[in-house]
């Protein structure tokens, strides 16, 4: 696989061609995902569920997330990586500058955070100080105490409205990229028309430019549940790599998600 770069996304959604990502954690899966060609892989918080046991992502540290990132970095030399600034990690400009310095060292091209327009001002020193972004709206699972659990995001119209906006404003102030979660199909094809950045979902229907996945969900062995946008790919494979490819053809033709593991 060649060296993946943003601009090579932003070529794709214009040409209406769709991408499949996954989360990684270790250089053994990364180097996998590479050799099925995944162009983009995410060093996710949800490490923090998947690989230590915890019940959400905010015990997660900017430090777990840096040793995963130089993990995945050493078996995937050519993907595009994204890694998550975990919980209360950019509660400031200044805090989020230091801490993305860190991810971007052990290797990322791109850090995620979660919110809307309160963080136009982060996004505009991040990318000021050549730190890409990538933004995260709909379900951001570090709100979860905020949201009482995990619940899909964007069914009222004024709430869809504000999502729209922020979207818009986060592109505006320099994000290059934005992942959609758990949010209506209708309100995920809405945002990604309006946008000219990439725009990837994860439960928010085909629409989007890209799909993500947790890789532990596309194996089918996730310790606690299997979301119901998800689906095991290894079961209808039985090959590792098999099923990553299976995944991959299925995003890029927009089989994947169908209306069976689309949320709303």
């Amino acid at each position: 696989m060649t060296k993946i770069s943003i601009n090579d996304l932003v070529k794709w959604k214009q040409e209406g061609r769709k991408f499949a990502t996954l989360t990684a954690y270790d250089a053994s899966f990364a180097q996998l995902f590479e050799s099925q060609e995944i162009p983009v892989l995410l060093v996710g918080d949800s490490l923090g569920m998947v690989l230590h046991g915890a019940t959400s992502t905010l015990p997660v540290t900017v430090e777990d997330v840096a040793y995963h990132t130089r993990c995945v970095r050493a078996g995937s030399p050519n993907c595009l990586l994204l890694a998550d600034m975990p919980f209360m990690s950019f509660a400031t400009p200044e805090q989020a500058c230091h801490n993305a310095a860190q991810l971007m060292r052990s290797g990322a091209n791109m850090v995620k955070i979660e919110g809307g327009d309160w963080l136009i001002d982060t996004v505009k020193m991040l990318t000021e100080r050549a730190i890409p972004v990538c933004a995260h709206l709909g379900l951001t699972p570090q709100s979860v105490n905020i949201f009482g659990g995990f619940k899909i995001q964007g069914k009222e119209q004024d709430k869809a409205d504000r999502m729209v906006r922020d979207a818009l404003a986060l592109q505006e102030a320099g994000a290059q990229m934005i992942v959609l979660e758990c949010i209506p199909k209708e309100l995920a094809a809405r945002i990604t028309e309006v946008c000219d950045i990439p725009v990837i979902g994860i439960g928010a229907g085909n629409v989007t430019d890209g799909q993500i996945l947790v890789m532990h969900d596309m194996f089918g062995i996730s310790a606690n549940y299997m979301p119901k946008f998800s689906k095991n790919f290894l079961s209808e494979t039985g090959d590792m790599r098999k099923a990553v490819s299976l995944y991959k053809e299925e995003v890029e033709k927009q089989l994947f998600p169908d209306e069976a593991h689309t949320i709303a």
